[in-house]
């Protein structure tokens, strides 16, 4: 699941209710335009999934029993109700879904930022600690403060399940998107509540290449560092529209507080 925006309206797209489309139309091919990749160039890549094993959300591993994920993964956006952890799984190691590869795990506990109140608001950001250590090697959080990896033109690399175009079917293998870095200004013209102390923005000009639902609160790497997670777009691979990221360097402090 992924935050669209559509025609100018939110439209929380619940992961207990995977029917829920974006707009039907519009599709572009792709994680949108991204290659197959593996957990083995990946081992950090998490699903998140209902405890039915339906995968709805992306996380990245940071420490051996801890998930980063989107705050809009695991907290329903109409009621504000957060998901009780026996309703969470983890899966890593699992590069195709359809298989039992890898390690399943049971979510133990859920923090979600105090000040969480909308993927647009930003804040969206969420830990889950697992029940029992995960074996996969994790990735470092950005640092603190962090500026050289948001700066524009920055390649980061995306990694999710998430549909392979704006109106089809989730993906089963783990696939990936490079995209760049964009300027506040760009960002702004097309998001008017970004915020670009807590976000960042993603994605060509043209389009075409982007997260989609499905990849929320998925990572998104830079120079082998966790720099954010999926949050929220306007569809899937637009023009003009790059998908909006957490800006984890505004919440590393607090993540490893977490820790």
């Amino acid at each position: 699941m992924r935050g669209l925006v559509i025609t100018g309206a939110v439209v929380a797209l619940a992961g207990a209710h995977p029917e829920v489309a974006g707009a039907a139309d519009d599709t572009q091919a792709r994680i949108v335009g991204g290659t197959e990749a593996t957990t083995a160039e990946a081992p950090w890549a998490v699903a998140v999934t209902d405890d039915r094993g339906r995968q709805f959300c992306g996380g990245a591993l940071v420490a051996p029993v801890k998930v980063v994920t989107a705050a809009h993964c695991v907290v329903d956006e109409i009621t504000g109700t957060q998901r009780a952890p026996q309703e969470l799984r983890a899966i890593a190691g699992r590069t195709d879904l359809r298989t039992d590869e890898g390690v399943v795990a049971d979510v133990q506990a859920v923090w979600v930022h105090p000040n969480f109140r909308g993927y647009t608001s930003g804040d969206d950001v969420a830990v889950l600690t697992l029940n029992a250590p995960l074996p996969q090697r994790p990735v470092p959080l950005v640092d603190p403060g962090d500026t050289e990896h948001y700066r524009p033109g920055t390649v980061g690399r995306v990694y999710g399940w998430g549909r392979t175009s704006e109106s089809g079917w989730p993906s089963e293998g783990l696939r990936a998107v490079d995209v760049p870095i964009t300027t506040d200004e760009a960002c702004r013209g097309a998001y008017a509540d970004y915020d670009p102390q807590s976000m960042f923005c993603a994605g060509y000009p043209e389009g075409g290449r982007d997260a989609c639902t499905g990849d929320s609160g998925g990572p998104i790497v830079a120079d082998n560092r966790l720099i954010g997670v999926v949050s929220y777009g306007t569809g899937c691979g637009r023009p003009n529209t790059p998908g909006v990221y957490t800006r984890l360097s505004r919440y590393a402090d607090e993540l490893t507080g977490q820790l």
